[in-house]
């Protein structure tokens, strides 16, 4: 089961009658994260693999999991804030167990992205899972 703010964007996607509203909303929850500091915005919190500008940084505090990303793009601003819905407030230890691909697809996001939008996808996805592992 997802973090209840995950469940809550599946509620909302599936109270949006199309894909262009859901689109909207992805960015406006990109708009309402608190953009990184530029100290925070470094080789070693950047994203490889992702088409714009990514960079994630996780902290894990008392064995669970929380990060904060950025990007340069709105779309990929917005997929940050659905991957924190996700992830964030998590064990450090259930992080490997979220099949991101599955809970994402209940948003039908893998239908409505573009290739390299889905590949960053994947990178951040991959980031965030390395790096909870590596706490474990």
């Amino acid at each position: 089961m997802a973090n209840p703010e995950f469940e809550e964007l599946v509620d909302t996607f599936e109270f949006l009658d199309d894909w262009e509203d859901r689109y909207r909303h992805v960015i406006d929850m990109g708009k309402a994260m608190d953009p990184l500091e530029d100290a925070l915005r470094v080789p070693a919190t950047k994203v490889d693999g992702c088409a714009s500008q990514v960079w994630l940084v996780p902290k894990i505090e008392d064995d669970v999991f929380t990060f904060r990303g950025e990007s340069d793009a709105m779309i990929v601003r917005g997929l940050i804030a659905v991957l924190v819905a996700l992830y964030n407030k998590q064990p450090v230890t259930e992080i490997s167990k979220i099949d991101a691909a599955a809970e994402l697809g209940r948003l039908g996001l893998n239908d409505h992205l573009s290739a390299q939008r889905s590949n960053g996808l994947r990178a951040m996805v991959e980031r965030i899972r390395e790096t909870a592992a590596a706490a474990v």
